[in-house]
């Protein structure tokens, strides 16, 4: 009788061990949650005289869960009033490489007044050395 309890004392408990084993039978290969993405739910539209879609065409609602974040953090680009459109149009085209030429000491300026000769002809650093002066 002893043996016997022993006996079922150690296959039960390499049963419950064997529970703890990545592999074996009971190993599968299981769907990564966070890389599912959920779909569109279906709306049922307030005109029933809609044209069909065209095939192949991207579903309107259906974005990737990047754009929706991007859309709900930024929101959507503004359409541009009709005097911005205006104003871009009469601005014309910069020069190509503008910002080089106007960095280049060969450049002539107008003159501002001292404050921004003083601010030209600082000396180049990584502004450790910079000092506000607050008159009065």
């Amino acid at each position: 009788m002893r043996k016997t309890t022993a006996f079922l004392t150690l296959a039960g408990a390499s049963v419950l061990l064997s529970a703890c084993g990545s592999g074996g039978l009971l190993n599968r290969s299981r769907p990564d949650e966070f890389a599912v993405q959920r779909q569109a739910p279906l709306v049922v539209p307030p005109d029933f005289a809609l044209t069909p879609p065209q095939p192949g065409a991207p579903r309107p609602a259906d974005q990737t869960a990047q754009q929706q974040a991007q859309d709900a953090l930024f929101g959507t680009p503004a359409p541009r009033s009709e005097v911005e459109k205006n104003t871009i149009s009469r601005a014309g085209t910069a020069t190509p490489g503008i910002r080089s030429i106007v960095g280049d000491p060969q450049t002539n300026t107008v003159a501002k007044g001292a404050v921004t000769l003083d601010i030209i002809s600082a000396p180049q650093g990584d502004g450790r050395e910079a000092q506000a002066v607050i008159p009065g």
